[in-house]
This record gives structure tokens, C-alpha cells and sequence, in this order.
């Protein structure tokens, strides 16, 4: 696996985990494929399940390196944010086995729902986690002024319908007979739980740190600990760092494209 976990927490505020990743190579590969469209064989693969069908597409090169290049004269936010939310996705399928895990939107500045997990039980939809996803240089002003509020929406009701239908859609692709049924446990506060996915610097990187950047949590989202998830990745320089990554993914990309030719 490209990320492994150390699991953290604040008793009865947070759990989640810091990532540290192991291999570079194997993350930019997998970027590569999600953003060439392969994110069902980047999942096989996590999930060591006919991973033997690994060969790349034969086209797709060019939306591909759109989505890991920064345009002339704009800021890398939004590519940035796209790669991070890539990796947070490999993350909760490395994380999980079981759940349905909704593929990263193919639109780097994309304004809906960050990430999507179903957990199930015996009964059915066991939860439905809402993911907020951010790269950032200021972890503990972009929780305050993003995530808690997006949060909060969800909490009141007010997006219940954006999330009925991606929660639908997600079930709907898995092969659920009746996802319409199943989607209705979703709309108990009980089965909603949250994620929130933050790279940090060496501010937020120990656990006083990680308990100031995550301070007002259980504000924003009330009841037990296991509704409020929270993860995150250390990178001294992140913008640097993402940008050698996502031009790792771009190489990759060039060979199999000239490759697909020959």
C-alpha cells in the first residue's frame, strides 16, 4: 500500500488517524489511472482483487494531464485540491475493505459533496460519511471557515437531498436492488457520520496540535465520538510537494501514451 495509519483521536471529541506515505511511485501510478479514468482498477488493486488486470487504457491522455496541470497564470489550488482528494480516497479504501467508496469527481474545482463512504451492517446502510477533503497551508483556518460549516448544513437538514441522491446514485452503482429503500436510513442523524481530511504542517503534526486544529468538532457535529472522523497528512511543503507528485503522474502518463502508440 502507497499510505499506511497510525491511528489518533481525542477521547470522546475525535478518531481518526495520520498518514504517512510509503511509496511515492506506487501513489503517483494510482493517481495516474483515477485521473485517466481508472479508478475501478486502482480500487482492485487496493483491494488485491484481479489485480493482475492492471494495463492502462489507450486514451484519456489528455483529460488526464488537465487534471494535474496548473494553467498559465492561475494558482495550483484547485489542482492541489483535486490530487489530495485522490489520495484520501486511496486512504479510505486502504482504510476499509467493505465500504462503497464514491470515485474522486473528474472536475478539479468541483463544488459538491468532497467524498462519499457507505459503511454497512447486517441490516443494511450501517452510515453514510460525509468527507470533506483539504489541501491546504492553513489547516486550522480553512476546518474553521470550510469544513465545520459544511458540516453543520448537513447537520440541520438543509442538504439532505444532495445527499439522498449521491448516496443513492453510489448504492445504485454498487448493483443495490433497491437503493431507493436503503437510502432512506440516511436521513437519521444516527447513520450520518462525518471525515474531515487535512494536510498539515508541523503546526498540527503532534497530538496538542491535532487537538487545536480540531478544537469545536464536537460542536459542529453533536453526539457520539464515532460520528466525527478526523485524518491527516503531514507535508513540510505541500505545494512543492503535490506539484512533484502530480508531475510523477504526468510521466507516467507520457510513457503509457507513447507506449499505446507503438
Amino acid at each position: 500500500m502507497p499510505i499506511s495509519f497510525i491511528p489518533t483521536g481525542e477521547k470522546d471529541c475525535w478518531f481518526g488517524s495520520t498518514w504517512m506515505i510509503e511509496d511515492e511511485d506506487v501513489l503517483a501510478d494510482m493517481i495516474a489511472r483515477v485521473a485517466i479514468g481508472q479508478s475501478r482498477t486502482v480500487e482492485r488493486i487496493l483491494h488485491a482483487t484481479d489485480a493482475s488486470l492492471v494495463e492502462y487504457p489507450t486514451g484519456g491522455f489528455v483529460g488526464a494531464r488537465s487534471l494535474l496541470a496548473v494553467e498559465e497564470g492561475q494558482d495550483s489550488y484547485h489542482r492541489d485540491g483535486w490530487v489530495f482528494q485522490v489520495i484520501s480516497w486511496i486512504a479510505a479504501h486502504s482504510q476499509d475493505d467493505d465500504a462503497l467508496i464514491r470515485a474522486p469527481q473528474m472536475i478539479k474545482a468541483d463544488k459538491g459533496l468532497d467524498g462519499l463512504i457507505v459503511e454497512f451492517n447486517d441490516d443494511g446502510v450501517a452510515q453514510a460519511i460525509i468527507c470533506e477533503e483539504k489541501a491546504t497551508e492553513n489547516a486550522r483556518q480553512k476546518v474553521q471557515s470550510a469544513v465545520w460549516p459544511e458540516f453543520m448544513d448537513f447537520e440541520t437538514g438543509a442538504r439532505d437531498n444532495e445527499l439522498v441522491a449521491s448516496v443513492t446514485a453510489l448504492l445504485a452503482q454498487s448493483g443495490d436492488l433497491d437503493p431507493d429503500r436503503a437510502v432512506a436510513d440516511i436521513l437519521w442523524q444516527d447513520t450520518r457520520a462525518y471525515r474531515v481530511a487535512v494536510t498539515v504542517d508541523g503546526t498540527h503534526r503532534d497530538d496538542v496540535g491535532r487537538k487545536s486544529l480540531f478544537k469545536g468538532y464536537e460542536v459542529a457535529v453533536s453526539g457520539d465520538v464515532t460520528r466525527r472522523r478526523a485524518e491527516t497528512l503531514f507535508l513540510d511543503d505541500m505545494r512543492s510537494w503535490v506539484d512533484l507528485l502530480a508531475m510523477k503522474a504526468v510521466a507516467i502518463i507520457d510513457v503509457v501514451e507513447r507506449t499505446s502508440h507503438v
